[in-house]
């Protein structure tokens, strides 16, 4: 039997509650999850693993989500940028994301377009 391996995320968002419950809806859908509350946070997880998913909030105590996206992209071109906001207005400001998606989070919708733009990422290699 073959099996593959599990899609990881990184979650980036200052807001403990929302780390806790993404956590668990992504891990019952099969992926495997870190966590980050802080910019400088995610930075250095980012310099140690690969991740195929990040989810990022526009607002971090010690920068703008956004400002990750650069680094994401140089250090693993294939990472999806996910954009977490309640501000959506922004998203034509903003550069660097692959999708955008406002606060309050659908969980179903959440997922259903991380899982679709994987997908579209697999089918171009």
């Amino acid at each position: 039997m073959f099996f593959s391996s599990k899609p990881s995320i990184l979650i980036v968002d200052d807001d403990k509650a929302i780390l806790h419950v993404f956590t668990k809806i992504f891990e019952k859908n099969g992926y495997s999850v870190n966590v980050a509350e802080k910019g400088k946070e995610a930075i250095e997880k980012l310099n140690i693993c690969h991740y195929d998913v990040a989810l990022i909030d526009l607002s971090l105590p010690d920068m703008e989500g956004n400002e990750l996206f650069p680094l994401i992209k140089n250090s693993s071109p294939k990472t999806l940028r996910i954009m977490l906001t309640g501000k959506t207005w922004l998203k034509n400001c903003i550069e660097g994301a692959d999708a955008f998606v406002g606060k309050p989070v659908n969980p179903e919708n959440l997922l259903s377009i991380i899982d679709t733009k994987l997908k579209n990422r697999d089918s171009e290699i």
